[in-house]
């Protein structure tokens, strides 16, 4: 496989969330790397957080294993045990079902950028560490509910509707 040209694969800053939870991800972006080059079995993904960015709201996955590591600049990694700050070729793992919920955030004036890796599974659950939601994905896309599977209320997405 020749080298992959980043300038040639499309960059998103897509984010998923209900209502207003999706608000505060404009600094994110990723390159779906690993779907460029024809993988199919794991995703590999190049995130990029602009300065005050986020990654994520923090969270886990029950049947899917992620692996990152950093690749530019300076973030900092969010999880159960405290704020880990992370330089290039710092790495981290979160295997499937630790409720270890995690995030990166870009703290620093500068951008900054991670790789990660995970597993493909044709469904998933996740759970949100800091509020009441789970996410089930399958082949229908995302479905965001509360841990115990009842339907979010406004408040809970800040939807004023």
């Amino acid at each position: 496989m020749p080298k992959l040209d980043l300038s040639q694969i499309a960059s998103t800053s897509r984010c998923s969330y209900p209502g207003k939870l999706a608000d505060g991800f404009e600094g994110r972006s990723s390159q779906a790397v690993g779907d460029a080059s024809g993988i199919t079995q794991f995703g590999v993904n190049l995130v990029r957080l602009a300065p005050g960015a986020q990654s994520s709201l923090r969270h886990y996955h029950m049947k899917q294993d992620e692996f990152l590591i950093m690749t530019e600049g300076e973030l900092v990694l969010v999880d159960d045990n405290g704020a880990h700050v992370r330089h290039p070729g710092d790495c981290a793992s979160f295997p499937a079902r630790d409720a270890n919920g995690h995030h990166l955030i870009n703290k620093t004036d500068v951008p900054a950028a991670f790789l990660v890796v995970g597993t493909r599974t044709p469904t998933e659950t996740a759970f949100y560490s800091d509020i009441d939601m789970k996410v089930n994905v399958d082949t229908d896309g995302y479905s965001f509910t509360r841990k115990d599977g009842s339907p979010l209320t406004a408040d809970q997405i800040g939807d004023k509707t």
